[in-house]
This record gives structure tokens, C-alpha cells and sequence, in this order.
């Protein structure tokens, strides 16, 4: 048998073999894998996919050290680190590396998603995402943080996440230097820059810049909360921010101010505050030109000249501007006040209240006016003593026209418009809008006629260095005073007359010294 009749025999016998075979049809996946079951039509597909599960990447990228299974995708992945991104969305400009990106991305403007989960409803626009998606419900999170321990679903958040440890941001803001890990994030963020928020919420009008703000933000409106504090009972529409509240009850604070000492529980809130020390502040109100350091500081102080109040308690009527406002004004009812001072015993519904009142007891007045030298104890004090010598009066009254410069002066003012007075007296009836009103009259029943002095003085503080020469109507004990009103009317006065004028003596010289700690 010549070479060329064995040639010949051979191929005839691979005919008969693949005759014997099952017919497969075209396009059939017959070569499956043993290790996840995904199958492939042809056997070189089966082979490149085996090697994933090898961990064998052989392919590593010169410029970022990532490292592939296939030669194939070590090039798709090098297009990235040229910027080349030649296939364009024809609606939105967003453009791609490769075609079928550009694809997957179409999907999202037809607003087609045809892969609904089975457990929660929520449909997806592309198979892979649905299988993602499905892990969360396993509960299964099988990539660990080394350093932290914080567990994931998937291989590429743990990468992400193992980023934070590492610290390195390589991807800054041209407009303001800020940092960030990913570049997603900087993207996020640069949209803050250009103002652009095309995502509206139809209930309130507010506007984002990502959807996924808009659709946490939406929770709100639903009043759905379905996160509970184990604790305290708070609820909260977003893990999150349950998860934030936490840290609270466990009273850890990491985070501390270098100048003041102050301890915070998050990094965010230290940044914040270090702006107080800084004396920067950037956001002015144009109404007012007060300076805040935060925006949304200024966003709240602008609610009061809008004369906005939609928060009204139920108990008085009051209204405020802000929920958070309103729930501090209700303490005032409950009459709950567990904050005390040892000094005094005086007590308080917010501890703020009590540091304020103890700064009265240590004397210490750090902040001095540059116009008159009047010193306070407060930075905020200070700030509204000041308004009185710039001669701005931006709170205005609508029923009668009459201005101010202290928004508190003019709630005081318009308690005299409303006709309620809370404040009566015991001895007559007669009713007063305001505490201090009712002290002043309580001297009437007392009998004494206040000094006026024909005496001038240059400045309070000269009159109240004065004052104290008259102190000896202080010492009037209950004989001399008895015994000057029978003298001079032949009117006895019992103990419950001589109680009231007692109590009008210390009102007064009350009155007279808090006009001069002021």
C-alpha cells in the first residue's frame, strides 16, 4: 500500500468516526465546564474560560500592573490608559472604548429592563446586574477586608474598598484640589462644580445632580422608615444613616480638634468645625450681611427673613422656621429642665443653655467691642451689640413699620400686636406682654418712688459705680420700715404689705443690675 492510498485511508476512517457521532446543530454549546457549569460551542472557548478558573494570568498591563487570563482582554483594557474612545452615544455624547459598551449603554435610554428579580421585583436592564443583584439576598459575602474585616459580595468592591486603606487618591479636582480614589467620584464630583441638576423631584421641586440622590431623597416624601435604632427606637429611611446613628450610642469619638481639644464621632464633622477656628467665612447673607463658614448655615439664617414658618407648636401657637427650632421651643412646655448649675441651682431644658449661663459665673469676657469697650462673654453676644452701633435695623415690623436690629427684639415688640399677655399680677390683675414689664410694676404697690436722680453721668458705667450710695435702702429692716409708715400716713403695715415692698426693693435693685452687667 503506497503512502498516498494510507493518506486516503486514514480520512476516510475520521469521516466514518464523525458519522458516528450525534448530530449537533449549528450554534449548540455541547462543551461544558466542570467547575460552574457555563457552556461553549466551541471546545477553544471551554480552554479560555478554564483558565479563570486557574487564577493563571499570564497577560500583565505595563502601566497599571492589572493582569488578564487572555491576550484578548489585556488589549481591551489597554485602550482605556490611551483615552481613545472612538464609539459615541448619539443622545446623550457619552462615548465609549469599545462597541459593546456603546450597546449595554443604549439599553439605558430605551428604558428597557426585561431581567426582573424574583424576590424583590427590581428589573434590570442587562443579565449580568440581575446576577449581581441576586447575591445581596443570598447574603452571601465571601471577600473579606484583611485590614478592617468589612466582608463584600463581589471581588471588585472589595478592590474598591482595600483603596481606602491604602490612601492613595490619585484622581484631583482641577477647580478646587479635592482627592478621590475612584474616578467615578471625581466625576460625581465635578458635576457640583458645574451647577448642572437634572434630576427634579415632582413633589418638591428639588434638584440633583445624580438620580440616585433623587431617589433617596423621594424615601423622604414616602415617610417610609423601615431602619430602627435597637436603642432608642429612632427610625430612619436609609441603612446608612441608621448605621451613622449607631456610633452615637457607642460614644466612641476618634476624631479630635487639635486647637480646642473638641472630639467628634465623624472625620466630616471635625472638617466642619475646624472652619470656626479658621474665621473663614465665605457665605454672606445679602439681606443682612451677617457671614456664615457653612452654606447651609446660611440657607437656614435666610429662612428668617422669608418670615417662612411652618412649624407651629400645639400647645401656644408659636411658629418657627424650623422643625428642629420648634422641638427645642416645646421643652419650654414640658417644663423638663435636667441640665443644672452647681453654682446657683438655676436649671435648663439644653445643655447649650447651661454653658452659656456658667460663662455669668467664671466673669470671663474675652470679646471686647472695638467701639465702645464693652466686653462679653460670647462671640454671638458681642456680634448683636454690634449691630447696635452699625445702626442696620433689618427686621422690620408689617403691622406698624417700626425696625430692629435683633430679630428676638422684634418678636418682643410684636407681643404687643397680638394682645397676649401671660404675665398678670397677683396684687391688681393687670396683665403684661412681657416678664420684665410685670417687675417694673410690681414697684408701684410697693410705695417707693424710684430715685431720679438730678445727677448726669457721661456712661452706664459711671451710674452703676453711683448707685451703690444709695444701697442703704437695701438695709431696711421690718422695724425702721414700719416705723416710717406710720409716720408718714399712720398706716400700719402688716407682714403681707411689707413682703410685697421687701420683694419690690429686690426687684428693683435687680432690674438696676442686670442693667449694668449688661
Amino acid at each position: 500500500m503506497t503512502s498516498t492510498q494510507k493518506v486516503r485511508q486514514i480520512s476516510q476512517c475520521q469521516r466514518f468516526q464523525e458519522a458516528d457521532k450525534p448530530h449537533r446543530r449549528k450554534g449548540e454549546k455541547t462543551y461544558s465546564c466542570d467547575e460552574c457549569g457555563k457552556s461553549f460551542v466551541q471546545a477553544g472557548g471551554l480552554k479560555r474560560h478554564q483558565l479563570i478558573h486557574s487564577g493563571v494570568k499570564p497577560y500583565s498591563c505595563d502601566l497599571c500592573g492589572k493582569s488578564f487570563t487572555q491576550a484578548g482582554h489585556l488589549k481591551t483594557h489597554q485602550l482605556i490608559h490611551s483615552g481613545f474612545k472612538p464609539y459615541t452615544c448619539d443622545l446623550c455624547g457619552k462615548s465609549f472604548a469599545w462597541a459593546g459598551d456603546l450597546k449595554k449603554h443604549q439599553i439605558i435610554h430605551s428604558g428597557v429592563k426585561p431581567y426582573s428579580c424574583d424576590l424583590c421585583g427590581k428589573s434590570f436592564a442587562w443579565a449580568g446586574d440581575l446576577k449581581k443583584h441576586q447575591i445581596i439576598h443570598s447574603g452571601v459575602k465571601p471577600y473579606s477586608c484583611d485590614l478592617c474585616g468589612k466582608s463584600f459580595a463581589w471581588a471588585g468592591d472589595l478592590k474598591k474598598h482595600q483603596i481606602i486603606h491604602s490612601g492613595v487618591k490619585p484622581y484631583s479636582c482641577d477647580l478646587c484640589g479635592k482627592s478621590f480614589t475612584r474616578a467615578g467620584n471625581l466625576k460625581k464630583h465635578q458635576l457640583l462644580h458645574s451647577g448642572f441638576k437634572p434630576y427634579t423631584c415632582d413633589l418638591c421641586g428639588k434638584s440633583f445632580a445624580w438620580a440616585g440622590d433623587l431617589k433617596k431623597h423621594q424615601i423622604i416624601h414616602s415617610g417610609v422608615k423601615p431602619y430602627s435604632c435597637d436603642l432608642c427606637g429612632k427610625s430612619f429611611a436609609w441603612v446608612g444613616d441608621l448605621k451613622r446613628h449607631q456610633i452615637i450610642h457607642s460614644g466612641v469619638k476618634p476624631y479630635s480638634c487639635d486647637l480646642c481639644g473638641k472630639s467628634f464621632t465623624w472625620a466630616g464633622d471635625l472638617k466642619k468645625h475646624q472652619l470656626i477656628h479658621s474665621g473663614v467665612k465665605p457665605y454672606s447673607c445679602d439681606l443682612c450681611g451677617k457671614s456664615f463658614s457653612r452654606s447651609e448655615h446660611l440657607k437656614t439664617h435666610q429662612i428668617i427673613h422669608s418670615g417662612f414658618k411652618p412649624y407651629s407648636c400645639d400647645l401656644c401657637g408659636k411658629f418657627f422656621s424650623r422643625a428642629h427650632s420648634l422641638k427645642n421651643h416645646q421643652l419650654i412646655h414640658s417644663g423638663f429642665k435636667p441640665y443644672s448649675c452647681d453654682l446657683c441651682g438655676k436649671s435648663f431644658s439644653r445643655s447649650e443653655h447651661l454653658k452659656t449661663h456658667q460663662l455669668i459665673h467664671s466673669g470671663f469676657k474675652p470679646y471686647s467691642c472695638d467701639l465702645c469697650g464693652k466686653s462679653f462673654s460670647q462671640a454671638q453676644t458681642l456680634k448683636r451689640h454690634q449691630l447696635i452701633h452699625s445702626g442696620v435695623k433689618a427686621y422690620g415690623c408689617d403691622l406698624c413699620g417700626k425696625s430692629f436690629s435683633l430679630a428676638q427684639t422684634l418678636k418682643t415688640h410684636q407681643l404687643i400686636h397680638s394682645g397676649f399677655k401671660p404675665y398678670i399680677c397677683e396684687l391688681c390683675g393687670k396683665a403684661f406682654s412681657q416678664s420684665s414689664n410685670l417687675q417694673k410694676h410690681l414697684v408701684t404697690h410697693s410705695g417707693i418712688k424710684v430715685y431720679s436722680y438730678a445727677k448726669t453721668f457721661t456712661s452706664l458705667s459711671a451710674l452703676c459705680k453711683h448707685q451703690p450710695d444709695h444701697a442703704g435702702l437695701k438695709s431696711l429692716d421690718h422695724n425702721e420700715s414700719e416705723e416710717r409708715e406710720r409716720s408718714s400716713s399712720g398706716f400700719r403695715v402688716g407682714p403681707k404689705n411689707l413682703e410685697i415692698r421687701q420683694e419690690a426693693y429686690q426687684t428693683t435693685n435687680r432690674i438696676n443690675k442686670q442693667m449694668c452687667l449688661q
